[in-house]
């Protein structure tokens, strides 16, 4: 799942380059997309995280040890949404600045 943010959020990261560089309607219609597909590769790959850390607190039973799988697993599962929303930021500050060079 981490390759899916990693491909959407670059995607993303780069037309937002691109776009601050050289501002087209084209590349600011292709980030509204691209920004879509980065917030559901995030939602999925939390979904994803969050179920496999529940399945790995069932294999382990009601003990610690089944706690700490499942709190260590959901602590992970926060990383994928974090580091996609962080592509984002960065993409759309970009678009700011093509925005304000567009002007």
């Amino acid at each position: 799942m981490g390759f899916v943010i990693l491909v959407s959020g670059v995607g993303a990261l780069g037309t937002a380059i691109a776009y601050a560089i050289r501002p087209t309607e084209r590349k600011l219609t292709l980030m509204r997309p691209l920004s879509l597909a980065s917030i559901f590769a995030a939602i999925c790959s939390f979904s994803v995280g969050i179920a496999t850390a529940l399945k790995g607190g069932a294999d382990a039973g009601v003990s610690a040890e089944g706690v700490r799988i499942i709190t260590a697993g959901l602590s992970e599962s926060f990383i994928p949404p974090f580091v996609a929303v962080a592509f984002l930021a960065v993409a759309w500050l970009l678009v700011a600045l093509g925005l304000q060079r567009e002007a």
